[in-house]
């Protein structure tokens, strides 16, 4: 066996390690309380790991981290806040927003990676991955994930357009404040660990 397939078992062996680890992130995210809102769609902590997911790991393995935790919270573990799971919560109100994780994990990745590393410089700043984080986190964690909320809402639900957006805008400011705190997470993993590659490690 040649060093070079050895080094590439490893770094593969690696990938997969932190998409399980980013998966299980998810999962702790969801032993704090949630809280219920009359519209049925409740207000967790667990955004904040998609957000996290695509700023730390990159699009693809941002994606393959949101993917693994939708599928064993398919599979029956109670994963989600409140100890739901099963295929059940996929036909409630709030199935947009879950379904949109895998995909905002991608965008939030894409936006990381395009703000991180400008063509023709050299490696980001510590504040830069932070601005770039918060960006990255508006448009992926929040903007992409409403987006699936409101077609979840309208769909099943059965509320109009209209009804749908200023039903998801109550999330919003809590939504920005996980942005702030995921800009705040990767300053802090930036200044501890600078040669991280935040926002892609293709596979």
């Amino acid at each position: 066996m040649t060093m070079t397939s050895t080094s590439h078992r490893e770094s593969r062996a690696q990938r997969i390690a932190l998409v399980a680890l980013f998966a299980a992130l998810m999962a702790a995210f969801g032993m704090i309380p949630k809280i219920d809102l009359p519209l049925g769609v409740p207000i967790t902590a667990q955004t904040m790991g998609v957000m996290l997911a695509g700023c730390m790991l990159g699009a693809s393995m941002g994606f393959q981290a949101m993917a693994l935790f939708l599928l064993a919270v398919a599979l029956g573990l109670p994963l989600l806040s409140g100890g739901r799971g099963g295929m059940g919560v996929f036909f409630l109100p709030s199935a947009g927003y879950l379904v949109s994780w895998p995909f905002a994990a991608i965008v939030t990745g894409l936006v990381m990676r395009a703000l991180s590393r400008p063509a023709g410089t050299g490696p980001a700043s510590p504040k830069r991955l932070t601005l770039a984080a918060f960006a990255a986190s508006v448009v992926g964690g929040v903007l992409v994930v409403h987006v699936f909320g409101v077609v979840g809402l309208m769909l099943l639900a059965k509320l109009s357009l209209l009804q749908a957006v200023i039903g998801t805008l109550v999330f919003v400011p809590g939504d920005l404040i996980k942005c702030v705190l995921v800009a705040v997470i990767v300053h802090t993993v930036a200044r501890g660990l600078p040669d991280w590659r935040f926002g892609g490690r293709a596979l």
